[in-house]
């Protein structure tokens, strides 16, 4: 067991590969029983299922924290039971709940603390730190800050820098948005998505959120009680073709979860409704969306309105061609006029579409389940 992993060798993403993998503990309890399953480089593979069924144990064998009665794991053709304990730790990425921050220390230490290990200087790892701070979407000034004086959303985020500080192939995640209040959860998704465009890691998720492994997934593998593998597939084919009753009571409502994977960059929209500080008087007999000066959503005038003393909130609006069709049709519902609110990433209001609008792709979806 004394092979060496490579930690920092910018080797790319690898392939996980169990092969008839089980765990078993000292008391007899089956953890995991006889997985056999590929996690592809550079995609991101989600765990799910429910809790006890062997996820979160079928992770941490990966990297050796826990360690598998029967059958092998092989990372990028490599044993992991062969490789040099410490060393496999050092070159696989590791996010859990709450970050898991070092309280004591400041955030740009915390993210150099594995190529300090590695034996990178100081200087150069916290200089490396302030750039994957803003690669994270940080701002390189709270590298001085201390865990504590960043908010939850902005510690996992630190925590997801820590993790790549030193460029590692595999990166493993441990329900890391679970505790993350929904809206800033979903911004956390965001990241990440935005995040593996730009690295292409083979990424290992685990979660309890069936919307979640959706939205990220590349793959996602479903565990049933037992640790025995349900199914393992890409969320489209999950979602049409469930090999059994309980990955389909377990995925539900399939009609509602594929707007997760429709996209919206072919949505029409339209700038008829939205209006200045400067009311115009056209279409004052129909709700219209007010933007402010950097052309920001600022609230829905009410049919008949003539000032702007008592709007609406805008609720709810989506990313053009990022976001998937579920949060344009959130944006329509909770519209009082039935329009979702296009942006770009910048949060410029790009025009609105109607709730018809979504019946193509909706019909299309209707087509292939039903084909």
């Amino acid at each position: 067991m004394s092979g060496n992993f490579p930690a920092s060798a910018h080797i790319g993403a690898v392939d996980v590969v169990f092969e008839n993998v089980s765990k078993r503990y000292p008391d007899g309890t089956l953890g995991v029983d006889s997985v056999d399953l590929t996690c592809e480089a550079g995609k991101i593979s989600v765990f799910v299922g429910p809790s006890g069924c062997g996820k979160t144990t079928s992770l941490r064998m990966i990297n050796r924290m826990i360690v598998p009665t029967r059958g092998r794991i092989m990372i990028g053709g490599q044993d992991a039971a062969e490789l040099n304990e410490t060393e496999l730790r050092r070159g696989i990425g590791y996010v859990i709940q709450n970050a898991g921050l070092f309280p004591h220390r400041n955030i740009l230490d915390n993210i150099a603390t594995v190529p300090r290990l590695l034996g990178v200087s100081r200087k150069q790892a916290r200089s490396n730190a302030g750039e994957l701070l803003e690669r994270v979407g940080l701002d390189p000034s709270l590298g001085n800050k201390y865990p504590y004086q960043l908010s939850g959303g902005q510690q996992q985020r630190v925590g997801v820098a820590r993790a790549l500080a030193a460029d590692p192939p595999v990166l493993l995640m441990d329900e890391p948005f679970s505790a993350i209040d929904p809206v800033v959860r979903l911004d956390l998704q965001n990241e990440l998505l935005r995040l593996q465009r730009e690295i292409g890691k083979t990424i290992i998720f685990v979660t309890h959120d069936m919307d979640e492994a959706i939205r990220l997934a590349d793959r996602i593998v479903v565990f049933q009680k037992g640790g025995t593998l349900a199914q393992s597939d890409t969320p489209e084919v999950l979602l049409t073709q469930p090999v059994s009753a309980f990955v389909r009571d377990f995925t539900g409502d399939s009609g509602v979860k594929w707007l997760s994977l429709m996209g919206t960059a072919g949505l029409p929209i339209c700038r008829r409704y939205l209006t200045g500080a400067n009311l115009e008087q056209s279409d004052i007999d129909h709700w219209r969306l007010l933007l402010d000066g950097n052309n920001q959503a600022a609230g829905w005038i009410k049919p008949g309105q003539h000032g702007t003393d008592d709007l609406i909130p805008c609720r709810r609006t989506f990313v053009m061609g990022r976001d998937p069709m579920h949060s344009a049709l959130d944006s329509a519902l909770l519209s009082p006029a039935g329009y979702a609110v296009a942006v770009d990433e910048m949060g410029a209001v790009l025009g609105l579409t109607d709730i018809s609008s979504f019946e193509p792709s909706i019909s299309a979806h209707r087509e292939r389940v039903n084909a």
